[in-house]
């Protein structure tokens, strides 16, 4: 994902010009100013940046969701992924902003995002996986990220049962309750409490407030947590217009533990606020380009230009800080781990669902033994929940030329050999 909020420029020296020339060709420009927005207008302008980049990915994890059948796969699914974010969002503007996708499958919980180069290739999808789809976007920084789980082969008619259909259907009660609980006011660690209920044998993972530029907010809200973590996260109360990201993970395991992947990350973050100067040219022209075209969004490998020489800057920056990689983590091998997010926006009048509904799940695909039982939860999940209208696309087509990217370094190999060393 991209942010053009953060494009920076070399300076060069001025050459020297003549000023009465100048002066003499200097025309009144007849470009139109931009208009100045009120707050509602600039209120509404954001909510539909929000919206918008939701409704993008929803048509592309349409496709996805569709294609993980039997024998498809996973590294073709992360690039389709990829290549209709890409699509969709050129419709709209000239200048895309970049997305980012994942596919995690069983045990596998988060960060799974294979590129063509990696020496374990993953099997293709089988009958009975469980499959996460996770997929973001964004547009001008408002940042929409949806997750949806499904179990290949699972239909109405041949349900899926076992350990693999409780995981699933946990999973989404926790994201629901946790949804519905996003109101004006509210504590954080209230959402906590109540989806523990829920999910008290399985671990979740955080759930972070959206911003302009980040989905990693300061306002965050952790589910099922350790100790350490309960006394490490603040308090925060729910406000008028906060916009969340309920990302919420489950596992069937008995302790709900998760440990990091072998092999290298592929998905990874430029830090904000860390401007170590790197030496290596290959490194300082990767955080150029990192900054430009996904400012301090999660970035996959695949997406530069060069690989190669991208291995090299994330090398160096890693080691100071200024990239953060995202390991692959996975639970206990013959466990199963489902996953739901949806991006919600707090409104006076109760929680809204910037995502759209999920595209695979439907409760008679899953056959399961266990049921919510909680009289309390049953009526927290009664309540509806409005889904925000999608806004009038063409407002979104600004006239901005075609982005040029950066062609690859000829001295990648050296700089290579240099970080090597």
């Amino acid at each position: 994902m991209a942010s053009t909020d953060n494009a920076q420029a070399e300076s060069t020296p001025a050459p020297s010009v003549d000023k009465k020339k100048l002066v003499a060709k200097a025309k009144p420009s007849n470009k139109p100013k931009k208009k100045e927005l009120s707050p509602e207008e600039a209120k509404q302008d954001r909510l539909n940046k929000f919206k918008a980049a939701a409704d993008i990915v929803h048509e592309a994890l349409k496709i996805l969701v569709n294609a993980a059948v039997e024998g498809a796969s996973i590294q073709q699914l992360c690039t389709d992924g990829d290549a209709e974010i890409v699509k969709l969002t050129d419709a709209l503007f000239n200048d895309p902003d970049e997305p980012i996708k994942k596919g995690n499958v069983n045990n596998v919980v988060s960060h799974f995002s294979p590129i063509p180069s990696d020496e374990h290739v993953p099997p293709p999808l089988a009958k009975g996986d469980v499959v996460k789809i996770q997929l973001g976007a964004h547009f001008d920084g408002y940042a929409a990220v949806q997750t949806e789980t499904l179990i290949v082969g699972a239909t109405a008619e041949a349900p899926a049962e076992g350990r693999q259909a409780d995981v699933v259907k946990a999973a989404w009660h926790a994201a629901q309750i946790a949804v519905r609980q996003l109101k004006v006011d509210e504590k954080n660690w209230t959402i906590t409490e109540t989806v523990g209920k829920v999910a008290a044998q399985w671990d979740c993972m955080l759930s972070c407030e959206h911003t302009q530029g980040s989905i990693d907010g300061k306002k965050r809200i952790i589910l099922n947590p350790t100790p350490e973590q309960r006394s490490g996260h603040e308090k925060a109360t729910f406000a008028e217009g906060d916009v969340f990201g309920i990302d919420v993970l489950v596992s069937s395991g008995a302790d709900g533990k998760v440990k990091p992947s072998e092999g290298r990350a592929s998905v990874h973050q430029r830090v904000g606020g860390v401007n170590y100067q790197l030496k290596l040219k290959t490194s300082k022209a990767l955080v150029d380009d990192v900054e430009k075209r996904f400012g301090n969004f999660p970035f996959n490998i695949r997406a530069c230009e060069d690989e190669k020489r991208a291995r090299v800057g994330i090398l160096e920056g890693s080691r100071h800080g200024v990239f953060r990689p995202f390991e692959v983590t996975h639970s206990p091998k013959d466990t199963y781990v489902a996953a739901f997010m949806f991006t919600v926006l707090v409104t006076s009048e109760g929680p809204q669902l910037l995502s759209n509904p999920p595209v695979w799940y439907a409760p008679e695909k899953l056959k399961t033994e266990k049921e919510l039982q909680d009289d309390d939860l049953k009526k927290l999940l009664s309540e509806t929940v409005k889904v925000v209208p999608s806004p009038t696309l063409k407002a979104y087509k600004p006239k901005r030329k075609p982005r040029q990217r950066n062609k690859g370094n000829k001295d990648a190999e050296t700089a290579e050999a240099s970080e090597s060393k």
